[in-house]
């Protein structure tokens, strides 16, 4: 021991002495949290999904569904966020993705957990449904696939974009806002295309009321297509206009 702390103070004196690297705190952290990452996503996608099952097949609060849609997204961004970043939706996850802001194995991870909590979410959702004694579940029909295919790219466009401006930037970070930014224009974009396409603007809710019954298995491509083509162009926008400086 003594040997060895002559060695580091000669090579010391001699300018010739490094350092064994340190450990990245910060670093291990992030990997102590890898799990929670998806869990979050589970959760929230959870959340929202089964919020949108219910809200949108009980006629006395069919009107208010945008509203609940909208508030329980910025609910569970505000609870999660700060673990996951609150992307509860694919095309949001492929939008960071192309902004360059999460890794491609946390994007993957991430669409899974979605996805699946999105199912979960649907299967409870119609049996609470049907427990209940209520009206069937609603199906919505796309009599114009292309006038629902391009509601569902703006929406998720709209969407994409506004969570890239408040919640990756540097210019916005630590802002309190991007909850409320986020969950009204969920509820925006609800209210003024939902009566089109059904207003899903994310996979996992499209995929979910799919198992739920609420939309056709030979429509999911519109919904599939409309949300990643959304949140891609969103991601392409917010390039042009940003750049990756900011």
């Amino acid at each position: 021991m003594f040997s060895m702390s002559l060695c580091v103070y000669v090579l010391k004196n001699h300018g010739l002495y490094v350092p064994p690297p340190r450990k990245n705190r910060l670093f291990a952290k992030q990997n102590d949290r890898t799990m929670q990452k998806y869990l979050v996503e589970f959760i929230g996608t959870f959340f929202l999904v089964l919020t949108a099952i219910l809200t949108s097949n009980n006629p006395d609060i069919t009107p208010l569904a945008p509203l609940a849609i909208g508030a329980m997204y910025m609910a569970m961004i505000y609870a999660g966020g700060h673990i996951s970043g609150g992307h509860f939706n694919p095309a949001v996850t492929l939008a960071v993705r192309i902004r360059g802001k999460i890794e491609i194995n946390d994007t993957i991870m991430y669409m899974v957990a979605q996805i699946f909590g999105g199912v979960i979410a649907a299967s409870i959702g119609a049996y609470l449904h049907g427990s209940g004694g209520g009206a069937a579940i609603a199906f919505h029909s796309n009599p114009d696939p292309f006038a629902s295919l391009l509601s569902e790219f703006l929406g998720t466009l709209a969407l994409a974009y506004v969570v890239l401006n408040v919640a990756t930037t540097e210019s916005n970070a630590g802002n309190s806002h991007y909850g409320l930014a986020i969950g009204f224009t969920v509820m925006a974009a609800t209210c003024g295309l939902g009566a089109i396409s059904g207003g899903a603007f994310n996979p996992a809710v499209c995929i979910g009321a799919t198992v739920a019954g609420m939309f056709s298995l030979g429509d999911i491509w519109i919904y599939l297509v409309g949300a990643l083509a959304g949140g891609a162009a969103a991601a392409s926008v917010f390039l042009a206009a940003y750049g990756r400086g900011d």
